[in-house]
């Protein structure tokens, strides 16, 4: 099927029969012909027997398959094209695609749609393409065409894989556009019918974090009256949420200046920024010497461990952090708070919290646990694919 072929030790094929889409270095048994960085490989069973194909890389993950089974399908162009019409279809069945109200989705969540490593955001009518393989990065040209078939009116494609793609396997790699062009001008997506100005050029991740969608809107139920603290903010999804729902004030805190330029010009798309301010601080910082009282407050940090090593360090992150949000919030405020460290379980994180209350001496109970969205689904297969869990407590 393919020149390089990959042979796994006895006993070690368990997990691809489970379709399990990765396998690590330590579950090879020899290698057959070169191979470089990036290249699909066939993999093997100890007997011979073939069981799919998939992406090179050295390291702990040695190849991310792509497809299962004697009759594996290589990645050409009709490869491509069908996976991609498979994602796309499911957004549909999810009203994302072709809605007057929302306009921003995940195309693909690697792992959840039998993509491993790529990432696909759809704004508007721009797809932004995000390689964090080898593989996926020198697939782009195909994944391109694809997605002209695939997704109507698409008028421009965004390569924004210069900061994930591994920098060995593409030196000097640059983001640019693939199909079109969109530069010069600003770009307003809209989601649940609230308008947000998205930088894809030179924002965070791909621009926005769609992640939070359902999240948000839960937090607009909440939030008519109440005094809101968004921290992290990023570009100030959930404070637009907050003032289009009727806070009586929204607080918006970031270290990044550049985020908290995005979070200004997002309020002021709601028409409401007179009841909004915002902070280019560190959040602990500014919580600790805040004077407001908040009766609703978010904790959405970036990720504070990557990798298992960190995972201790991480979850003392989480236990500080907050301790500060629950001694910051009023009486019978609610306090939203996440974590989108992979490596923290639900329970590791639910366990940090737990401690963060006991410290702050106070009662707290769980209304909502929280995950990400159906646009980043989790394969069955491969559950390490859910990172976000979220929790919304009453804090007395």
């Amino acid at each position: 099927m393919t020149a390089a072929i990959v042979t796994l030790k006895p006993g070690k094929d368990q997990s691809l029969r489970r379709r399990h889409p990765w396998v690590f270095s330590g579950a090879i048994g020899r290698m057959q012909g070169e191979v470089t960085e990036g290249e699909v490989v066939t993999v093997q069973a100890s007997n011979g027997e073939v069981l799919g194909v998939g992406h090179y890389a050295p390291g702990s993950i040695a190849v991310r398959m792509l497809d299962f089974g004697t009759e594996a399908q290589l990645p050409d162009a009709a490869f491509w094209e069908a996976r991609l019409r498979n994602a796309y279809q499911l957004r549909q069945g999810l009203g994302l695609t072709g809605s007057g109200n929302t306009d921003v989705y995940r195309l693909t969540h690697a792992e959840g749609d039998g993509l491993p490593g790529l990432i696909i955001d759809v704004y508007g009518d721009t797809a932004v393409v995000q390689a964090h393989s080898a593989g996926m990065y020198k697939a782009r040209p195909l994944i391109a065409e694809a997605l002209q078939a695939v997704i109507p009116g698409l008028r421009a494609i965004y390569d924004k894989s210069a900061e994930t793609v591994p920098a060995k396997a593409a030196p000097g790699a640059q983001n640019g556009y693939l199909f079109g062009s969109s530069s010069g001008q600003e770009h307003v997506v809209h989601e649940n019918g609230q308008p947000f100005a998205v930088d894809w050029e030179t924002g965070q991740k791909t621009g926005f974090f769609i992640d939070q969608r359902d999240n948000r809107s839960l937090l607009a139920r909440y939030a008519p009256g109440r005094r809101v603290l968004n921290t992290f903010c990023y570009t100030g999804g959930f404070s637009s949420y907050a003032l289009q729902a009727g806070a009586e004030l929204v607080h918006s805190v970031d270290s990044s200046k550049r985020a908290i330029e995005l979070t200004e010009r997002n309020a002021a798309l709601t028409g409401l920024e007179s009841k909004h301010a915002a902070y280019a601080e560190d959040v602990f910082s500014f919580m600790k010497n805040s004077q407001e009282e908040y009766d609703l407050i978010v904790l959405d940090p970036p990720a504070f461990a990557k990798h298992l090593s960190a995972r201790h360090n991480a979850l003392m992150g989480y236990k500080r952090l907050n301790a500060a949000g629950i001694r910051q919030i009023a009486p019978g405020g609610l306090l939203f708070t996440f974590s989108c460290s992979q490596v923290v379980s639900p329970e590791l994180f639910e366990g940090a919290v737990l401690a963060a209350a006991i410290e702050a001496g106070r009662p707290a109970r769980i209304l909502h646990r929280l995950t990400q969205p159906a646009d980043h689904p989790v394969s069955l297969f491969h559950p390490e694919g859910a990172y976000l869990k979220g929790l919304v407590l009453a804090v007395e």
